[in-house]
């Protein structure tokens, strides 16, 4: 019972195996509707690797518009860009992005490899701007 009158019916049918990335499916039915819904499995949660979130005002950082997976990297550390390079592609629902450098700067550290999964506003590449 949620309030007078407001009464939700939950009824578990199931519960998936744990993903890859730590994650479970669970099958319900709430009010007689089946649902399906991913959380968070806590006994892998520390065994999970979390990618850092990038800083969307940061010059130094180049983040993941949306989820998806790497499908190429153009670009290595130590890489000298300019301003419209293209520095990785990103796939995702079968259409590709790819992601450029927004001003001249040096490669200074790549977090991602090719077929690496990504969600959005993860920290891909980070870039030291050139003067």
């Amino acid at each position: 019972d949620l309030d007078r009158g407001k009464t939700l019916v939950i009824h578990c049918l199931a519960i998936g195996e744990t993903d890859v990335d730590g994650h479970v499916q669970i099958f319900f039915e709430l009010n007689g509707q089946p649902r399906t819904i991913k959380v968070a499995n806590r006994k892998f949660a520390h065994m999970v690797e979390k990618r850092r979130k990038g800083e969307r005002d940061n010059p130094k950082h180049v983040i993941s518009p949306m989820p998806g997976m790497i499908s190429s990297i153009s670009v290595q550390s130590g890489h000298s860009v300019r301003s419209g390079d293209i520095l990785l592609t990103i796939e995702a629902m079968k259409m590709e992005t790819a992601i450029r450098a927004e001003r001249d700067a040096q490669v200074t550290a790549l977090l991602v490899a090719a077929g690496d999964s990504v969600d959005a506003k993860d920290l891909l590449i980070e870039l030291e701007p050139v003067q």
